[in-house]
């Protein structure tokens, strides 16, 4: 049976205990609220609302739907994971990211990617509104990566991680291109060198 206290949890939202500019960590550490381990996990949250944006558009492919709910699963457990200081990971029993995470992105990337004819020069990010919002997850990745990188080299994190981060990035640029192929009136608009 769920005590008060773990049915109750979520539910007191105000709680005012961020208002001198800290906040505790999964643990129960006090930290400032624009420290890099929160900096990082903000950012993987902001990551996944958007990719939440990019779910209901209404001419999104259907194909896309389940892998964008589990990449949100797991973003959603990634941050998770990064609210908690590494030495913290075992004793909290936090579930953490793995290589079959990493290995299914690749797997997403490659059967799209497969589809579609070789990219030979940049691509603007832009396209049908889909594309265009999964080109901003794709760059939204990108920074909750740099961070995740800076965090690992000062705190410690978990090297799957970065991984996942990394692969995804890829995953949604394939998925952008993928979209404005799809409902594009052809293909994406290349970069022009000379300006």
């Amino acid at each position: 049976m769920v005590g008060d206290n773990e049915k109750n949890r979520l539910s007191k939202i105000i709680t005012r205990g961020g208002d001198k500019g800290l906040t505790s960590l999964g643990g129960g550490k006090r930290v400032p609220k624009d420290s890099l381990r929160l900096e990082t996990y903000g950012t993987v949250d902001e990551l996944n609302s958007f990719i939440g944006l990019v779910r209901v558009h209404p001419l999104l492919d259907g194909s896309l739907q389940e892998p964008l709910q589990q990449i949100q699963q797991d973003l959603f457990a990634l941050g998770g994971e990064l609210c908690f200081e590494e030495e913290e990971i075992k004793e909290y029993a936090v579930k953490t990211v793995n290589s079959t995470l990493v290995d299914r992105l690749e797997k997403w990337a490659n059967e799209k990617n497969s589809s579609m004819p070789p990219l030979k020069e940049f691509i603007l990010p832009t396209g049908p509104a889909a594309a265009a919002e999964l080109h901003v997850c794709r760059t939204i990745c990108r920074r909750a990566e740099r961070l995740a990188v800076t965090l690992s080299r000062e705190e410690g994190v978990n090297a799957e991680i970065v991984k996942y981060l990394n692969r995804l990035s890829d995953l949604l640029f394939i998925w952008a291109r993928w979209v404005h192929l799809q409902q594009g009136d052809g293909m994406p608009t290349l970069w022009n060198r000379n300006g």
